[in-house]
């Protein structure tokens, strides 16, 4: 068996603490400029730094997203981003671009540079093509079968790495390049700034009879037609490992700890399980489908591992997210008092009883039997987010856990 990694997005410091806590080989994160999450909070230089020392500390790589297609307006300003990320001293560099691919090479090339899925790398001979120009790993589109992929295995060089997604959203257009997002609102999706047009709902209108619009139907399930099903391979990973990836990517850089958290520690658990034996892997496959249910998602498909999707890979009823349980925040310290403090993400109340998740997989419940403002006023709700509270509960949780609740909404 090739040696497999779990990749795991952060959009911010504090994910990228979870992820790393909650079982990431590595972490992808993007700067504040020339990655393809504008809208995410992304890392200031001083945080990446942090970041990438947390990280190493406990033998965790971290990679910088650097994967715009960029116009020509953008190469001074990404060879002094590459000078700095030189000096800040990332893993490797995520890169779709070969002006960009030219730029870091350049600038750093000492730094590992894997092709992002943006360069629609669909063929062995792609692949060898960036092998021969110094890349050493390239993350396939997302088009591509399993049959596929072994097929790249097997007629690429044994060291080069293949970066498969593995779990997240799903994007309508070829290997992520859209331009929907810039005809409807001038915001470009291939510059870190897609308004996600996918999840609109749609309306027609007939030209003889202009300014009357009629509801898109697809096989009656309503108008969401662009809107795809999350992609989720948690029930086939011995398959992945058969085709020969190297990296199991999931997706998220705009996702909060809670995700990061829930999706981490489930994947880690399953190939952590299918190292002991397949038996152990399929005796806790319901854990595992229990356990990833718990984060946000849009019902779940296989995408194209298995061949081109149906109808049935499309959700046209609703756009919004299947959501079971509430993010209520993650525990970044003990106080001298013995309180578990959070900065609050959700509102809860005192008398709530609410779940502690571990990254080792274990869930506890607890009661919140009081709490706390940083005044050290006792309240009995925190309706405001960012809120630093102070918690008494009935079971007390450790640095890094994270607090959530089920959700009593109906959707």
């Amino acid at each position: 068996m090739r040696k497999t990694e779990l990749l795991v997005p952060a959009s911010n410091l504090e994910v990228l603490k979870t992820a790393v806590i909650y079982g990431a080989d590595a972490v992808y994160i993007g700067g504040e400029a020339f990655g393809l999450r504008a809208k995410a909070k992304n890392f200031s230089p001083q945080d990446m730094k942090e970041g990438i020392a947390f990280a190493h500390e406990r033998n965790v790589k971290v990679y910088v997203t650097a994967n715009i297609l960029a116009h020509n307006e953008d190469l001074k300003g990404a060879r002094d981003y590459f000078r700095e990320l030189k000096e800040i001293g990332p893993d490797a560099l995520i890169i779709s671009d070969p002006g960009m691919f030219t730029l870091a090479k350049e600038e750093c090339p000492k730094i590992d540079i894997h092709i992002s899925t943006q360069a629609n790398n669909t063929n062995y001979l792609t692949y060898d093509f960036w092998w021969k120009q110094g890349a050493k790993r390239v993350v396939s589109a997302r088009e591509l079968s399993l049959g596929e992929l072994k097929q790249i295995r097997e007629h690429i060089p044994e060291e080069m790495e293949i970066e498969s997604f593995v779990h997240g959203a799903m994007c309508i257009s070829y290997s992520g390049r859209c331009l929907l997002s810039n005809f409807f609102t001038g915001r470009d999706a291939n510059q870190g700034a897609c308004t996600h047009p996918c999840r609109w709902k749609y309306a027609v209108m007939e030209e003889s009879r202009p300014g009357e619009y009629f509801p898109v139907y697809e096989n009656d399930r309503g108008t969401y037609i662009f809107n795809s099903k999350d992609l989720c391979m948690i029930e086939y990973i011995p398959e992945l490992l058969d085709a020969g990836i190297d990296s199991f990517k999931i997706e998220g850089r705009m996702k909060t700890a809670l995700y990061v958290a829930t999706v981490a520690r489930t994947y880690r658990r399953a190939l952590d399980d299918l190292k002991k034996g397949i038996d152990v892997y399929r005796a806790n496959m319901d854990w595992y489908r229990e356990e990833i249910a718990k984060c946000t998602y849009r019902r779940f498909t296989t995408g194209f591992y298995f061949g081109k999707p149906s109808d049935e890979a499309q959700v046209y009823d609703s756009n919004t997210y299947i959501n079971e349980y509430i993010y209520l925040g993650t525990v970044s310290f003990i106080d001298k008092d013995g309180r578990a403090v959070i900065e609050q993400k959700n509102k809860f109340c005192v008398g709530d009883e609410i779940e502690i998740m571990k990254p080792d997989g274990e869930n506890i419940a607890t009661c919140v039997e009081a709490m706390y403002n940083s005044d050290g006023e006792a309240v009995d709700s925190c309706p405001h987010p960012g809120q630093e509270i102070h918690l008494k509960l009935s079971v007390m949780p450790d640095i890094y856990d994270i607090l959530r609740v089920k959700n009593t909404k109906e959707e």
